[in-house]
């Protein structure tokens, strides 16, 4: 349910904003809540018929983003994992704060052609075209327990790709979070019987 929008142009594009009440999450509602508030959607982008969730104003909100990574940390534990991975490209900020936070390292999963040493890789279709993802072959330890970080969770492609780079990589996929769970696309299904934790689920 929906209790204001407001809608507005930016760069020629109009973008609507939604303050949203009865939301739900998987670290509880007043955390949804904070990040609903901080969503822009803005339509037909990267492409006619897409409608993007722009989370730059949840970024750009330095007690907010605060409040969102140290609810990441609280929900999964600072001892329960060695290294923090970042699906390009949002998840870097998110990854990087998390591992800073917590004093572990980050690995970036990159897009294909990014990375200069040899690479796992694994191709996917998402919801509005293909992409071929990659990490480093040597990027984990065996057995190093990673957190895994994106943005948005919606068909469930990308982070599948991902996990799967991980633990052929090494890695023990330890979590994975997203901020927003698009839950009509079905992805947390498609990801089962993995764990998925969203902060913010529409």
């Amino acid at each position: 349910m929906t209790d204001a929008a407001v809608v507005r142009e930016d760069m020629g594009r109009t973008v609507t904003e939604t303050h949203t009440t009865g939301v739900r999450g998987d670290s509880g509602p007043e955390v949804a809540r904070l990040v609903a508030s901080r969503v822009l959607d803005v339509p037909d982008f990267p492409k006619p018929g897409v409608m993007f969730k722009d989370l730059m104003p949840l970024f750009a909100d330095g007690t907010a983003f605060r409040e969102v990574i140290d609810g990441i940390i609280a929900y999964h534990g600072r001892d329960s994992f060695d290294a923090v991975v970042g699906i390009e490209a949002r998840g870097f900020v998110l990854a990087a704060a998390v591992a800073y936070a917590t004093g572990v390292g980050v690995v970036p999963v990159r897009k294909a052609g990014k990375l200069p040493r040899a690479t796992h890789s694994a191709s996917y279709a998402l919801e509005y075209g293909e992409a071929t993802l990659e990490v480093h072959q040597d990027a984990f330890t065996a057995g190093h327990r990673v957190l895994v970080l994106d943005d948005v969770l919606a068909t469930g492609g990308t982070a599948e790709a991902t996990l799967d780079l991980v633990e052929r990589a090494g890695g023990t996929v330890a979590g994975f979070t997203v901020l927003m769970e698009l839950g009509f696309l079905k992805g947390r299904e498609r990801l089962a019987p993995r764990p998925v934790h969203a902060l913010l689920t529409v």
